[in-house]
Protein backbone atom coordinates (compact mmCIF):
# COMPACT_ATOMS: atom_id res chain seq x y z
CA UNK A 1 0.00 0.00 0.00
CA UNK A 2 1.64 3.15 -1.01
CA UNK A 3 2.23 5.92 1.56
CA UNK A 4 1.19 9.39 0.46
CA UNK A 5 4.16 11.65 0.54
CA UNK A 6 3.65 15.46 1.31
CA UNK A 7 4.75 18.33 -1.18
CA UNK A 8 5.78 21.82 0.00
CA UNK A 9 3.24 24.61 -1.23
CA UNK A 10 4.01 25.48 -4.82
CA UNK A 11 2.40 29.14 -3.39
CA UNK A 12 5.48 29.55 -0.78
CA UNK A 13 8.12 30.49 -3.21
CA UNK A 14 6.81 32.88 -5.53
CA UNK A 15 5.31 34.75 -2.13
CA UNK A 16 8.48 35.24 -0.91
CA UNK A 17 10.21 36.44 -3.77
CA UNK A 18 7.34 39.07 -4.29
CA UNK A 19 8.12 40.16 -0.70
CA UNK A 20 11.35 40.46 -1.61
CA UNK A 21 10.77 42.48 -4.71
CA UNK A 22 8.17 44.32 -2.80
CA UNK A 23 11.23 45.95 -0.05
CA UNK A 24 13.92 46.51 -2.83
CA UNK A 25 11.31 48.74 -4.76
CA UNK A 26 10.12 50.43 -1.38
CA UNK A 27 13.97 51.36 -0.45
CA UNK A 28 14.70 51.97 -4.35
CA UNK A 29 11.78 54.25 -4.69
CA UNK A 30 12.88 55.80 -0.85
CA UNK A 31 16.75 56.44 -1.88
CA UNK A 32 15.41 58.49 -4.93
CA UNK A 33 12.83 60.34 -3.30
CA UNK A 34 15.65 61.74 -0.81
CA UNK A 35 17.41 62.35 -3.61
CA UNK A 36 15.42 64.22 -5.37
CA UNK A 37 14.28 66.04 -1.93
CA UNK A 38 17.83 66.44 -1.73
CA UNK A 39 18.63 67.57 -4.98
CA UNK A 40 15.27 70.16 -4.73
CA UNK A 41 16.91 71.70 -1.62
CA UNK A 42 20.10 72.60 -3.43
CA UNK A 43 18.48 74.15 -6.21
CA UNK A 44 16.00 76.57 -4.40
CA UNK A 45 18.99 77.22 -2.02
CA UNK A 46 21.28 77.94 -5.38
CA UNK A 47 24.83 77.89 -3.27
CA UNK A 48 27.19 80.62 -4.56
CA UNK A 49 31.21 80.03 -4.14
CA UNK A 50 32.81 81.15 -0.69
CA UNK A 51 34.90 84.21 -1.27
CA UNK A 52 38.62 84.23 0.16
CA UNK A 53 41.06 87.33 -0.07
CA UNK A 54 44.45 88.30 2.13
CA UNK A 55 44.06 91.44 3.85
CA UNK A 56 46.72 91.93 5.22
CA UNK A 57 50.75 90.69 6.27
CA UNK A 58 52.99 91.13 8.13
CA UNK A 59 56.84 89.51 8.31
CA UNK A 60 58.98 90.09 12.12
CA UNK A 61 62.11 88.76 13.48
CA UNK A 62 63.18 88.02 9.86
CA UNK A 63 66.78 86.08 10.00
CA UNK A 64 68.51 83.55 7.90
CA UNK A 65 71.57 81.99 8.79
CA UNK A 66 74.83 81.32 6.93
CA UNK A 67 73.49 77.56 7.46
CA UNK A 68 70.23 78.50 5.53
CA UNK A 69 68.05 78.16 8.07
CA UNK A 70 65.52 80.54 8.35
CA UNK A 71 63.88 81.89 11.39
CA UNK A 72 60.65 84.57 10.71
CA UNK A 73 57.00 85.04 12.23
CA UNK A 74 54.77 85.94 9.79
CA UNK A 75 51.07 87.65 10.61
CA UNK A 76 47.99 87.23 7.83
CA UNK A 77 44.29 88.58 8.29
CA UNK A 78 42.98 86.35 6.03
CA UNK A 79 39.07 87.55 4.98
CA UNK A 80 36.57 84.68 4.85
CA UNK A 81 32.77 85.98 2.90
CA UNK A 82 29.95 83.33 2.82
CA UNK A 83 27.75 85.14 0.00
CA UNK A 84 24.80 82.97 0.35
CA UNK A 85 21.62 83.98 2.28
CA UNK A 86 20.60 80.70 3.18
CA UNK A 87 23.56 78.26 3.69
CA UNK A 88 25.66 77.90 6.86
CA UNK A 89 29.28 76.15 7.25
CA UNK A 90 31.29 75.13 9.98
CA UNK A 91 34.46 74.89 9.48
CA UNK A 92 35.82 71.94 11.79
CA UNK A 93 39.14 72.02 10.98
CA UNK A 94 41.41 75.02 9.58
CA UNK A 95 45.03 74.47 8.53
CA UNK A 96 47.03 77.77 7.26
CA UNK A 97 50.52 77.79 5.37
CA UNK A 98 52.81 79.92 3.81
CA UNK A 99 54.94 79.16 1.13
CA UNK A 100 57.94 80.57 -0.84
CA UNK A 101 58.67 78.80 -4.25
CA UNK A 102 57.01 75.51 -3.56
CA UNK A 103 58.96 75.38 0.31
CA UNK A 104 56.78 75.55 3.00
CA UNK A 105 58.10 77.67 5.77
CA UNK A 106 55.43 77.74 8.67
CA UNK A 107 52.26 76.08 9.39
CA UNK A 108 49.09 76.68 12.11
CA UNK A 109 46.06 75.42 13.08
CA UNK A 110 42.41 77.53 13.33
CA UNK A 111 40.26 77.61 16.00
CA UNK A 112 37.34 75.92 14.19
CA UNK A 113 34.37 78.36 13.81
CA UNK A 114 30.81 78.78 12.53
CA UNK A 115 29.92 81.07 9.82
CA UNK A 116 26.29 82.01 8.77
CA UNK A 117 24.84 83.30 6.01
CA UNK A 118 25.73 86.52 4.50
CA UNK A 119 28.43 86.96 7.08
CA UNK A 120 32.25 87.92 7.45
CA UNK A 121 35.10 86.32 9.22
CA UNK A 122 38.54 87.39 9.47
CA UNK A 123 41.12 85.05 10.57
CA UNK A 124 44.02 86.40 12.10
CA UNK A 125 46.97 83.87 11.77
CA UNK A 126 50.36 83.70 12.90
CA UNK A 127 52.56 81.54 12.28
CA UNK A 128 56.39 80.65 12.97
CA UNK A 129 59.16 79.76 10.90
CA UNK A 130 61.80 78.32 13.56
CA UNK A 131 65.00 76.04 11.95
CA UNK A 132 63.74 76.30 9.01
CA UNK A 133 66.23 74.34 6.37
CA UNK A 134 66.00 75.96 3.02
CA UNK A 135 66.91 74.38 -0.31
CA UNK A 136 68.54 74.94 -3.53
CA UNK A 137 67.92 78.39 -4.49
CA UNK A 138 65.44 79.48 -2.36
CA UNK A 139 68.00 80.65 0.33
CA UNK A 140 69.72 83.25 -2.19
CA UNK A 141 66.13 83.99 -3.39
CA UNK A 142 65.21 84.99 -0.26
CA UNK A 143 67.88 87.30 0.59
CA UNK A 144 67.78 88.96 -2.74
CA UNK A 145 63.97 89.85 -2.03
CA UNK A 146 64.87 91.27 1.63
CA UNK A 147 67.67 93.28 0.29
CA UNK A 148 64.56 95.34 -2.17
CA UNK A 149 62.29 95.40 1.13
CA UNK A 150 59.94 93.09 -0.30
CA UNK A 151 59.03 89.35 -0.58
CA UNK A 152 56.21 87.44 -2.27
CA UNK A 153 54.77 84.44 -0.47
CA UNK A 154 51.81 82.12 -1.06
CA UNK A 155 49.16 81.74 1.49
CA UNK A 156 47.01 77.92 1.29
CA UNK A 157 44.13 77.51 3.55
CA UNK A 158 42.91 73.88 3.90
CA UNK A 159 39.85 73.14 5.65
CA UNK A 160 37.43 70.26 6.58
CA UNK A 161 33.73 71.90 6.18
CA UNK A 162 29.97 71.14 6.23
CA UNK A 163 27.35 73.07 4.87
CA UNK A 164 24.29 73.83 7.05
CA UNK A 165 20.52 74.34 5.56
CA UNK A 166 17.56 74.79 7.60
CA UNK A 167 18.18 71.43 9.98
CA UNK A 168 20.36 69.75 7.33
CA UNK A 169 23.90 69.26 7.31
CA UNK A 170 26.01 68.17 4.75
CA UNK A 171 28.60 65.15 5.10
CA UNK A 172 32.62 67.04 5.19
CA UNK A 173 34.33 68.32 2.07
CA UNK A 174 37.57 70.08 1.86
CA UNK A 175 38.26 73.56 0.95
CA UNK A 176 41.19 74.42 -0.27
CA UNK A 177 42.18 78.29 -0.46
CA UNK A 178 45.10 79.84 -2.33
CA UNK A 179 46.21 83.34 -2.30
CA UNK A 180 48.97 84.18 -4.30
CA UNK A 181 51.42 85.70 -4.88
CA UNK A 182 51.12 88.11 -1.67
CA UNK A 183 53.39 90.83 -1.96
CA UNK A 184 54.82 91.35 1.94
CA UNK A 185 56.72 94.57 3.20
CA UNK A 186 59.57 95.01 5.22
CA UNK A 187 59.07 98.53 6.01
CA UNK A 188 55.88 99.30 8.25
CA UNK A 189 55.32 102.71 5.97
CA UNK A 190 54.31 100.91 2.61
CA UNK A 191 50.71 99.81 2.71
CA UNK A 192 49.57 96.40 1.95
CA UNK A 193 47.48 95.63 -1.28
CA UNK A 194 44.36 93.22 -0.89
CA UNK A 195 45.17 89.53 -2.40
CA UNK A 196 42.19 87.87 -3.98
CA UNK A 197 42.04 84.03 -3.44
CA UNK A 198 41.38 81.08 -5.25
CA UNK A 199 39.39 78.92 -4.23
CA UNK A 200 38.28 75.06 -4.56
CA UNK A 201 35.79 73.00 -3.45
Amino acid sequence: MAHPTSQPAQGEKPKRSNLLRYIAMVILALIIIVGIAVIIVWLVVKPEKLEYSVENAAIHNFNLTDANHLYANFDFTVRSYNPNSRVSIYYDSVEVSVRYEDQTLATNAVQPFFQSHKNVTRLHVGLTAQTVALYESVPKDLKLEKSSGDIELDVLVRARIRFKVGSWKSKHRVLRVFCSPVLVHFSKAKSFERVPCEVEL
